[in-house]
């Protein structure tokens, strides 16, 4: 049986070329530590850190090579811009559209004293933006926003609400999982403070790896929630100020770093191409898919396809969707994601709780044959159970 990977939407499959090689490289034949050894081979390992930093300011217009941060994963990533920032009496703005990334944090803060209003979304998971502004009010601490939801694919304005923000002096938090490296993502253009995403979704890199970057005055407000040892400033016992040591405590991942900075260097050079070929066939499978909503099926997100990234999720009308996601992987080898998708409320907002979705999310490397046999699939599917 043929295996057909449509769930890059949890991780990228396969990585970029190179990726398990460079970290098959670090873990063979240099070994080391960066920071704390006085010999070659911890500067040449420091040095490709530095570059794979370059490598991810580049990719985001960023402010600087020393304000992208290492983390273990996006997931970490906005728990140290969250719980760095937020404290008991100020109030954080967001959509029911995140991920359980961002509303997990938030719900706990909310026990402690943080207050947490919500945009308005249609049953599209569009951000109803001439509704944005009402919520920006005088004592708002803070905006924190996906780029796009994991659920259906659609793609919120972040640089409409970054101005706004940017606008009223408030921090503009981005959760860019599911866009950075398919999706253009300029920090500066879009007046984004602060933002996570992961090395193992688009960037094409491994797990274990995740990036934040943020501008000089948020990191001043943003208080590290992992102290510990930086190899710098060791004489004394508060986390440096300086960037990125402030909020690098402890061993880095190297492994992740070289295979990272893999990733990050094939990007460079086809990035253009790829991120063209996937917006090709994103368009391809939701046309596909669409084909099929009177044989029993419902199409859920946006049809702009212009505001939409590759991620498609579909409702079967008349069947249950883990057994029919079950039966899109034993009997056509078609590999998804199906229920909640760690987004909740995404599901209420667009009509799909609490039976969730079944979701296709293609990749740089997808190709047009894999989305027509796919829904050549459903289709049979449907078939079969009327």
């Amino acid at each position: 049986m043929r295996k057909v990977y449509m769930d890059n939407g949890a991780t990228s499959y396969p990585k970029a070329p190179g990726v398990g090689e460079a970290m098959a490289d670090y873990i063979i034949n240099v070994g080391c530590n960066i920071g704390r050894g006085g010999y070659e081979a911890a500067y040449d390992a420091a040095s490709l850190a530095l570059e794979t930093r370059e490598q991810v300011n580049r990719l985001v217009n960023g402010p600087g090579a020393r304000n992208v941060i290492f983390t273990p994963g996006s997931t970490h990533s906005l728990n140290y811009l969250i719980k760095g920032l937020l404290k008991p009496g100020d109030r954080v703005v967001t959509s029911p559209m995140e991920h359980n990334g961002v509303l997990r944090p938030l719900t706990q803060l909310q026990k402690e004293g943080v207050e947490v209003d919500w945009f308005p979304c249609n049953d599209k998971g569009e951000l109803l933006l001439d509704k944005v502004e009402e919520k920006l009010t005088p004592n708002t601490t803070a905006v924190i926003l996906t780029h796009a939801s994991n659920v259906c694919g659609t793609v919120m304005p972040i640089g409409a609400v970054g101005e706004l923000c940017a606008q009223r002096g408030i921090p503009f938090l981005v959760d860019g999982s599911q866009t950075v490296g398919a999706v253009e993502v300029d920090m500066k253009a879009m007046h984004i403070d602060g933002l996570a995403f992961p090395g193992h979704k688009a960037v094409l890199g491994p797990q274990g790896i995740g990036l934040m970057v943020v501008t000089d005055e948020l990191a001043h407000r943003l208080t590290p929630l992992v102290a510990g040892g930086t190899g710098s400033f060791s004489h004394e016992l508060e986390m440096p100020d300086i960037l990125p040591d402030r909020f690098e405590a402890g061993t880095l991942n190297l492994p992740g770093i070289y295979g990272l900075h893999a990733a990050l260097t094939y990007l460079e050079k086809e990035g253009a191409s790829l991120r063209e070929k996937e917006h090709q066939v994103a368009k391809h499978l939701w046309a596909r898919l669409k084909e099929l909503e009177e044989d029993g099926i419902r199409v859920v997100g946006t049809d702009n396809l212009d505001m939409h990234t590759g991620v498609v999720s579909i409702h079967f009308l008349h069947a249950d969707d883990g057994e029919m996601a079950f039966r899109l992987e034993q009997e056509y080898g078609i590999a998804t994601r199906c229920g909640l998708h760690c987004a909740p409320t995404a599901h209420q907002t667009l009509g799909t709780f609490p039976q969730g979705t079944v979701r296709f999310s293609i990749g740089p490397f997808t190709t047009f044959e894999e989305v027509d046999y796919v829904q050549g699939a459903v289709e049979a599917l449907l078939k079969d159970q009327g």
